[in-house]
């Protein structure tokens, strides 16, 4: 919940969404939303406190 680090890609090496973008994945997590998580640009975070950071991959879902 409290990751601040730098990587912007998942495992796979896929780019990560941006997390104020709504394309091509729509999500509830938007930096209005979770304003405490950090969520800036299209790193990976855990604004929803699983068990690792994460992001939407830029791919369609």
């Amino acid at each position: 919940e409290d990751y601040r680090g730098l990587v912007r890609r998942t495992r796979s090496g896929a780019v990560c969404q941006h997390w104020s973008s709504q394309r091509p994945n729509r999500h509830k997590f938007s930096p209005d939303n979770y304003p405490l998580s950090g969520l800036i640009q299209n790193f990976c975070r855990n604004p929803s406190d699983d068990a690792a950071p994460w992001c939407y991959n830029g791919e369609k879902r």
